[in-house]
């Protein structure tokens, strides 16, 4: 994928590509022509296999808000929401914008929710963006302008935040994940990237422009003070490494392959390091598609359980998926150099636990998750938003949904 230099264009185009024009007829039905051959894949294995493997859960639509556009807080816009993290004790998401100083320095938002938990169904009124965090290099300064590229989030019991950036292959800027202070936005260590995702000059290994590390969650256990468990930090590539990725078309079996991601679990002790590495394969695209990949992943559970979101644009708009996903039994990866004609990896398992596309509604470029507040019966809250590229062709959707588990 050629990245875009200006940043007036807008993360991968997504904005400008849905309403650009039309394509052509006769394209469209070679498309279809291709597609044709395509089936769906199915995630979900036997459901004896599966009751012994994943969790039982269940998804439930609440509603809809959206950002009103053009919304500023101290001096910022709100826009480019790309990943979620909640503050239990606070109850408050924080929303990492992937705005790569263009218009502000990197930075974060604190949300408030307002939700009508006493009527027999939860109504979703609003979200109020109410305070915003500058991010601080080690000088103490805010990042000058092309030095990130933030994509997720994860909080921390020690008033500490996670946050990975992409990078720039065309910059030669490397990503990184970091934690910040909750406060003040001061930068308080750098995890070890291995050197396989490090960008090399012949862009023959590392991770792709605007493909690197968009989602990343904490286990439970990090979010709880005191809790005695070690600490795990989970970060998942979008799309493949550079020397992962394969040309794409159609398989035997009648379907374009997904990516293959690479998924690290780090474990964060007094020297933090990654502990193991796993393949997380994508489904094939849907018919059309000209983006598919891995924009978040969410713990559930100190049992190793997960939720992924799949996320799609093409021509007929953007299409999301949420899978429940665990690594048990999948192979280390962490020793392989390249999956290319590698066939006896096993992948993280994955079910599909939603599709975004029976709710019948606008979706626009989702791209962060994350487990919120407890509901009177017991559920939980899962917010979903949207990453507008500061466009004013889409918008910041928040989806919010009521997660059962057991």
């Amino acid at each position: 994928m050629s990245l875009d230099k200006n940043p007036n264009s807008q993360r991968k185009k997504f904005g400008s590509w849905i309403l650009a024009g039309t394509v052509s007829f006769g394209a469209l039905l070679c498309l279809m022509g291709i597609a044709i051959f395509l089936t769906s894949c199915s995630s979900e294995l036997p459901s004896e296999a599966s009751s012994r493997i994943f969790n039982k859960i269940s998804i439930e639509y609440i509603g809809e808000y959206q950002l009103p556009q053009d919304l500023q807080v101290k001096d910022t816009p709100v826009g480019g929401l790309s990943g979620l993290a909640y503050d239990r004790q606070q109850d408050r998401f924080y929303a990492i914008s992937d705005d790569r100083g263009d218009k502000a320095p990197a930075r974060f938002y604190t949300l408030k929710l307002d939700l009508d938990t006493k009527s027999p169904q939860v109504k979703f009124n609003k979200v109020d963006v109410t305070d915003v965090t500058l991010l601080k290099n080690a000088n103490g300064k805010t990042y000058l302008k092309w030095e990130t590229d933030t994509e997720a989030i994860a909080l921390t019991s020690q008033s500490s935040v996670f946050i990975s950036s992409e990078g720039d292959r065309s910059r030669n800027v490397p990503p990184f994940i970091n934690e910040f202070d909750l406060k003040t936005g001061q930068v308080k260590q750098a995890l070890l990237i291995p050197q396989r995702y490090l960008p090399d000059t012949e862009a023959k290994r590392g991770v792709q422009n605007n493909l690197a590390f968009e989602g990343m969650t904490l286990s439970p256990t990090g979010t709880l003070p005191a809790s005695g468990e070690p600490v795990r930090l989970f970060a998942a590539t979008e799309s493949a490494l550079m020397q992962d990725k394969i040309v794409p078309k159609v398989g035997e079996d009648g379907k374009i392959p997904g990516a293959k991601s690479r998924w690290l679990h780090y474990l964060l002790s007094n020297r933090p390091d990654v502990i193991s590495e796993h393949l997380y394969q994508l489904d094939p695209p849907p018919l059309g598609a000209i983006e598919h990949g891995l924009p978040e992943i969410v713990s559930i559970d100190t049992s190793g359980h997960f939720l992924t979101l799949e996320r799609s644009f093409g021509l007929t708009g953007f299409s999301a998926k949420i899978f429940q996903a665990t690594p048990a039994g999948a192979t280390d990866t962490s020793k392989i150099a390249s999956f290319k004609g590698n066939t006896t990896i096993q992948p993280i398992k994955k079910q599909l636990a939603f599709d975004l596309k029976q709710l019948n509604i606008y979706l626009d470029n989702l791209e962060g998750m994350a487990l919120g507040s407890k509901l009177p019966d017991g559920s939980q809250t899962l917010l979903l938003v949207s990453d507008n590229n500061f466009t004013k062709r889409q918008i910041t959707q928040f989806l919010l949904f009521k997660l059962k588990q057991g």
